[in-house]
């Protein structure tokens, strides 16, 4: 596999502390690196599941450690809750004083759901059923922040935007890492040549999906021709719009992006976005206070990739697990 080097516009905002080892300053080696060798250990979590509206499921994994923080985790695009990404940031939060929800989007987790549809970047009424359920829980939390990675991340920052002023008060802070707020952009920049090789295994963990929903709805979906399909834009022309009412691949991505909501979110919210990253395009990239609005910081290290961030830690965690801790605790 050929490795080659991101050439981002230059980002003219918020710096970093973060200076990676020489060797993983490269934008595709951040993004391949942790995927292929990082392993984290935690204890086994509590499984859990919560009932959606729409007589769906929806799984989850707690780690509880008796503490009054609880921290609500969403992965990214075909991840799920113990994905190494998801699993680091989990420790290092139980190490701060958090508890941990990390919850599984539909049909990922190694479950397939039971509607037609699965999940997208603005399924907001998921994560609010998981919210809901933490907020109800016998613990009793006393406070709450909301992370989320790639899809993830724009999915956290749209629901805070979407709750607004009216946002439960126990949940305090959010958190989104290698957000792609703009979804139009980012799509058009996995559309690349230089891109293909994440294109692919995305459309080949997809097309297994579809297929599987192809078999037990064959009325609403079909896999014909599916191997045809070479973008996001294809392919959510094709299933993601359909299935989750939007017209087409253009109005999902404007009805779902984040970026032109950030400035409704009404709690303090930090987004990770390095420059390398061979996913986003230069609108995820946000500087104009306006857009940002009063809550929101963007922080753009020159490195990290797509949902990187390595470190040589010598407890093992990633600097944006550990700027993550570090912000959660700046208003403690």
């Amino acid at each position: 596999m050929s490795i080659i080097e991101p050439q981002p516009d230059p980002v003219a905002h918020a710096g970093s502390d973060y200076r990676p080892p020489v060797w993983l300053r490269n934008g595709h080696l951040q993004s391949i690196w942790p995927t292929l060798f990082r392993r984290v250990t935690l204890f086994e979590p509590q499984s859990d599941v919560v009932a959606t509206p729409d007589d769906d499921r929806l799984h989850m994994d707690w780690y509880r450690a008796g503490n009054r923080r609880l921290a609500i985790l969403s992965h990214g695009l075909e991840g799920h809750s113990r994905r190494p990404y998801m699993l680091g940031l989990a420790r290092a939060l139980l190490a701060g004083g958090w508890d941990v929800l990390a919850w599984n989007f539909r049909s990922c987790g190694g479950r397939m759901n039971h509607q037609p549809r699965f999940y997208h970047s603005g399924a907001t009424e998921d994560l609010d059923c998981v919210v809901r359920r933490a907020l109800a829980d016998p613990a009793g939390y006393e406070q709450l922040a909301l992370a989320g990675f790639s899809m993830g991340g724009n999915l956290t920052m749209l629901y805070l935007a979407e709750q607004g002023s009216g946002l439960d008060e126990r949940i305090t802070h959010g958190l989104g890492f290698s957000v792609p707020c703009d979804l139009a952009g980012s799509a058009a920049v996995l559309a690349l040549p230089s891109r293909r090789i994440y294109m692919n295994r995305f459309l080949k963990d997809l097309g297994r999906k579809m297929a599987h929903k192809a078999s037990a709805f064959p009325d609403r979906i079909s896999v014909t021709g599916f191997d045809r399909i070479r973008t996001f834009r294809e392919f959510d022309d094709r299933y993601t719009a359909p299935l989750h009412g939007f017209r087409d691949a253009e109005a999902y991505w404007a009805r779902c992006s984040c970026l032109g909501r950030l400035n409704d979110i009404a709690v303090p919210s930090l987004i990770l976005n390095a420059e390398d990253d061979p996913f986003l395009s230069r609108e995820c990239y946000p500087a104009d206070p306006e857009v940002l609005g009063r809550q929101v910081r963007l922080e753009a290290p020159p490195w990290g990739g797509h949902v990187g961030f390595v470190d040589r830690d010598p407890d093992g965690y990633y600097w944006s697990e550990r700027r993550a801790v570090a912000f959660l605790s700046e208003d403690a």
